[in-house]
């Protein structure tokens, strides 16, 4: 079977059943997993097929919503906490300044925070600051703003005429998606704007982001994948994504 073929058939595949593994693919058509992953990339681009963790579902299975934060909390947490105590070695020294975005893996670094060196941290994220607040060694600011029920995030003009003043040694940055062509990438333009804001503030740009948020386009695009310095991701992360990442001169941390 030539690979235009086997593209073919695995799309009309999916649209049958509904979702498909990479594991069940790989073995019904007798290639590696690679091949697939390769094969689910390109039908995505296309726009026949959404990958997902694992596997692939039909485009018109996308949703213009966003899942709320207690459930995007609970989805791949196990990953989350692990790129969030990686994620924590680019912290800087005692005396230095981070913003963390709003999310449900930079909110997971709160636990990876030093208690014994001095830092000051800015964030526009309601339960972040809730939990930081008790810190004597953090210095913490909260963006002003509205608040975003679905995240939990302070968005607005207040918070961005902070942000337009600020200046820090890391951003810390969640996303909804990363793709090579439209960079990192949101479905809400208030949340674009202060993750925007936040990666211009800073002088190094961490992007915690499983590895399922890879390949995928949202709405909106934040910030070009030049702005990147590092992503902490999981080891899940297909290796030709990982090696055009690192060609793009982004450190890519695997936990």
């Amino acid at each position: 079977m030539y690979a235009e073929e086997r593209q073919q058939a695995i799309s009309e595949l999916i649209e049958r059943r509904g979702r498909m593994s990479v594991a069940e693919l790989a073995g019904r058509y007798g290639v590696t997993t690679e091949t697939v992953r390769r094969d689910l990339a390109l039908l995505e681009r296309l726009g026949h097929v959404r990958r997902v963790h694992g596997g692939a579902i039909p485009a018109a299975s996308l949703t213009v919503t966003e899942p709320g934060l207690a459930e995007r909390d609970q989805t791949r947490a196990g990953f989350k906490d692990r790129i969030a105590a990686a994620a924590a070695r680019f912290l800087p020294v005692s005396g230095g300044s981070v913003v963390i975005d709003a999310g449900t893996t930079t909110g997971r670094m709160v636990s990876a925070l030093p208690t014994d060196v001095d830092l000051t941290v800015v964030t526009n994220s309601v339960p972040i600051a809730a939990r930081l607040a008790g810190l004597g060694s953090i210095s913490l600011h909260l963006l002003g703003g509205r608040v975003r029920g679905v995240t939990q995030a302070t968005v607005g003009e207040d918070a961005l005429r902070y942000l337009g003043m600020l200046h820090v040694d890391v951003a810390f940055i969640g996303t909804n998606a990363l793709s090579t062509d439209h960079g990192l990438s949101t479905p809400d333009a208030d949340e674009a704007a202060v993750k925007r804001r936040m990666v211009e503030s800073a002088d190094r740009v961490v992007v915690v982001a499983d590895s399922s948020k890879i390949g995928r386009r949202h709405l909106l695009s934040f910030a070009p994948l030049s702005a990147v310095d590092v992503l902490v991701t999981d080891s899940e992360i297909d290796e030709t994504d990982r090696i055009q990442l690192i060609d793009q001169g982004i450190e890519v941390v695997t936990a």
